[in-house]
């Protein structure tokens, strides 16, 4: 094998691992990827420890998540909302990495990126009003049969009891409700904020299936 044919093999491995790398991005980013629960927050429908795939086809369809899903989403920059804020919108606020690799490396390989997971509770346009340990949705009482009867929902920070859901968003809780830091505090989720919903279980195996 001559010098030109060696050059060419390793041009082609080359080649090979950089669309490798690509492919493997998009899927990462398009379809789906496993992640860990790292927090109490959903606790006791996702505990700590336990393993998950997400579906990020959500990206693609460009369509917002339904009531009773479980999704994951860029924590927002500005943790907590004041009644100031409020009146002004009640959607969580974002800065925007600038520059172009550096959006790459934060949105793409999501270094240095931090996500949360929650219930989605409320859709665009449907106003709620967290009352009395109870959450209403126009009016009416939501039935949350994933959570215990002993569970009471009360306001985090005393802010974002009584709002209408922007369009373009979303409004998610977590289901452990006295310990979720979630739109209570920080507001409503923009639709291009949402990276994920929660696909189905695959660690500890006595789990394995679809998230409830």
């Amino acid at each position: 094998m001559n010098i030109n044919e060696e050059l060419k093999n390793i041009l082609e491995w080359i080649v090979c691992i950089i669309i490798a790398v690509i492919l493997g991005l998009w899927i990462r980013y398009y379809i789906m990827t496993p992640t860990q629960v790292k927090s109490v927050s959903m606790e006791p429908t996702l505990v700590q420890g336990q393993r998950l795939i997400l579906n990020r086809t959500i990206r693609l369809s460009k369509k917002l998540p339904e009531r009773g899903d479980i999704i994951t989403f860029e924590a927002p920059t500005q943790e907590y909302l004041t009644e100031s804020d409020l009146k002004e919108s009640p959607i969580a606020r974002y800065e925007e990495v600038s520059g172009g690799f550096d959006k790459f490396v934060h949105n793409v390989l999501e270094i240095g990126k931090i996500s949360y997971i929650k219930r989605v509770i409320a859709l665009p346009g449907e106003h709620v009003k967290i009352q009395d340990g109870k959450v209403y949705i126009n009016g009416e009482e939501l039935e949350e049969d994933y959570l215990s009867d002993s569970v009471k929902t009360y306001s985090e920070g005393g802010v974002l009891v009584d709002f209408t859901v922007p369009d373009g968003a979303v409004f998610a809780m977590g289901d452990n409700r006295e310990n979720s830091h979630d739109c209570r505090a920080f507001g409503c989720i923009p639709q291009e904020k949402i990276e994920s919903i929660v696909l189905f279980r695959f660690w500890p195996f006595d789990k394995f299936g679809k998230v409830k």
